[in-house]
């Protein structure tokens, strides 16, 4: 989609489908990677599996390298969070890591409405261990404050590409 693509991650709650919906709102080519590309399958394989569980939430590798091919836009933006972007992280120019403190963290998650992931007691305590450990994100990248308000979160990541 771009002649230059990027990927923002984060554990959840940390904003990256609002970052989505404001770089599509500022005309710029933005995929919902979460809703767009996602499935649950296993991390190594691709696999699909009936298991739905955080740890089974990937992205169609084949759709990303058909994305990234396609040369249509000056940049694009792939945003969400996946257990497999070991398998297509050397696609991107770049990678942003948005990032929140734990008390905005947690009035997020008060946010959430129960049918949404991290609307349950249990995907609360899941997202709060992650947000500590950072183990399902990757571990480069330029990482955004993404505590500040979306029109500076997105000019931050926009600067840098």
């Amino acid at each position: 989609m771009g002649v230059k693509n990027y990927l923002i991650e984060g554990v959840s709650c940390t904003g990256k489908t609002t970052v989505c919906n404001e770089l599509q709102r500022r005309g710029y080519q933005a995929i919902h990677g979460d809703r767009e590309l996602a499935y649950q399958g296993d991390p190594e394989t691709g696999e699909k599996t009936d298991t739905a569980s955080h740890e089974n939430h990937i992205w169609d590798v084949d759709k990303v390298k058909a994305l990234v091919d396609n040369k249509n836009e000056p940049v694009t933006f792939f945003c969400g969070g996946s257990r497999n972007f070991s398998k297509f992280i050397n696609l991107f120019e770049g990678i942003f890591i948005l990032e929140i403190d734990s008390e905005t963290l947690n009035n997020r998650l008060d946010a959430r409405p129960e049918n949404e992931f991290g609307g349950k007691k249990s995907e609360r305590e899941l997202i709060a261990r992650l947000h500590e450990t950072k183990e399902d994100i990757p571990t480069k990248g330029m990482i955004i404050d993404a505590t500040a308000p979306i029109q500076k979160v997105v000019d931050a990541i926009i600067s840098q590409t």
